[in-house]
């Protein structure tokens, strides 16, 4: 029976031998004695210090207020109203109140009459100005 190598064609798959037999042969390593690894331990030449990982960037930690006050809820009756995209994060960027907040006070503007919705989506709401005509 003939022996796959997986190669095509046939033949022998070793390559031709060199005349000056320097083919397999490499170069002998000197052994260290113990007191040559302890001295090179000690010393620890070449060695680098361990890599830190780099820090990421820190984000400024936003204090938004999660209830109105009474400044707070009359800018939000006069302002929000009269913005053509009204969404959480735009109330929550104005007011600097919590996305929480911003969003029951979407809602109770929209009960009021003072915006309507245009998108209402699970991933974000779209509000805009009520138009008076």
């Amino acid at each position: 029976t003939r022996r796959r190598n997986g190669r095509g064609g046939g033949g022998s798959s070793r390559a031709p031998e060199c005349s000056d037999n320097t083919r397999g042969t490499m170069a002998v390593k000197q052994q260290k004695s113990k007191e040559a690894k302890a001295k090179a331990a000690m010393a620890g030449g070449g060695k680098n210090k361990k890599k830190k990982w780099a820090k990421g960037k820190v984000r400024e930690k936003a204090f938004n207020m999660v209830l109105f006050d009474k400044p707070a809820y009359e800018k939000l009756l006069a302002d929000v109203p009269k913005m053509k995209l009204i969404t959480v994060a735009t109330v929550v960027e104005r007011l600097k109140v919590n996305g929480s907040l911003a969003r029951a006070a979407m809602a109770e503007l929209t009960e009021q009459g003072l915006i309507k919705c245009v998108v209402s989506h699970r991933k974000g709401l779209i509000y805009t100005r009520a138009s008076h005509a």
